[in-house]
């Protein structure tokens, strides 16, 4: 019998090491199309081992679309892609069902979220209505049409691209389509010697082309079940239960942090602890998610960066 224990523990050990080392290749293969953005790629790779959402938002031109379809290209997976314009319609994203005379009854057509991976490009330039159309998908993995619920794919990511709400033509993404997402990114502008590469052709949209997948839809799978089976100390906990608290007080924030979003938070940060190698939860890993997780939730008098910054520096670290 224990033997057979220590073969499971070797077992479930290797199924770790190589879980984690496919989504470090993952990792390094993106930097191939988006270099210098070492930590935007770990946080989208975080995001999809805890199955949530990524909202990257940033002016046009800095590599978002890149990142989404480097993305699809590494992982051998069906992708699809929405261009969000004022005059799409939720049929364009969910599918819809047509009357077909021959067999004289309706039959859905299935839209383009009906896959593992969905690019919703620009998602701030349609209207509420077609936005909203992606709630349930984002939130329950599936849609309802005509009283009949389709299943989406297992796992789904939604990565949505959206461009500051200083640019014309644009619609604010309401709090509930928001608190869907996961974490929310900022590109930026790269620094020298990533520009340079790109410059050169070395990176960017030009080498898409020539990416091979790196991981399939089952590595993703394994990894996300591994994710789940980190440890958290109760110590921890007492540090994020802390954080939250203070956060809910009203001396840094209007609207403190949900607990939907603590849950992320702890989700996270267990990702980013298995994907450092590391064998338990730790503060700094909860501090390194803190605001991606949140700063898209919250409600501040002023910057909210620095506002949950702030919440970040009134508890006490454990040691």
């Amino acid at each position: 019998m224990r033997a057979v224990k220590e073969a499971k523990g070797q077992d479930a050990g290797l199924h770790y090491s190589q879980g984690r080392q496919v989504m470090m290749n993952l990792r390094d293969q993106l930097g191939e199309v988006l270099a210098g953005k070492k930590d935007a790629i770990e946080h989208v790779l975080i995001a999809m081992l805890c199955g949530g959402h990524v909202l990257i938002e940033d002016i046009p031109g800095v590599g978002k679309t890149t990142l989404a379809r480097g993305l699809a290209a590494s992982l051998d997976t069906d992708f699809g892609r929405v261009q969000f314009t004022a005059d799409l319609l939720p049929a364009d994203i969910v599918g819809v069902e047509i009357f077909h005379p021959a067999d004289k009854r309706f039959i859905f057509h299935p839209g383009p979220v009906f896959h593992h991976i969905l690019l919703a490009d620009e998602i701030n330039r349609a209207t509420p209505k077609a936005q909203s159309a992606l709630l349930e998908a984002m939130e329950e993995g599936q849609v309802s049409i005509e009283r009949e619920t389709h299943p989406l794919p297992d796992p789904f990511l939604v990565l949505a691209t959206q461009n500051p709400m200083e640019h014309l033509g644009t619609f604010p993404l309401p709090e509930s389509q928001l608190d869907r997402f996961f974490c929310r990114l900022q590109l930026g502008y790269p620094d020298e010697d990533a520009e340079r590469r790109l410059l050169k052709g070395e990176v960017g949209r030009s080498r898409i082309d020539q990416l091979s997948p790196v991981a399939t839809v089952q590595d993703w799978r394994r990894a996300h079940d591994a994710v789940k089976e980190m440890p958290v100390s109760d110590v921890l906990l007492d540090y994020v239960l802390k954080l939250l608290a203070i956060s809910r007080d009203g001396n840094w924030l209007r609207q403190g942090v949900s607990p939907r979003a603590g849950t992320d938070v702890i989700a996270a940060a267990k990702a980013r602890a298995w994907f450092h190698g590391q064998a338990y939860v730790s503060a700094a890993d909860v501090q390194a998610v803190w605001l991606p997780c949140l700063a898209h939730r919250v409600l501040a008098e002023g910057d909210t960066q620095a506002a949950l910054t702030g919440v970040l520096e009134q508890a006490p670290v454990p040691a």
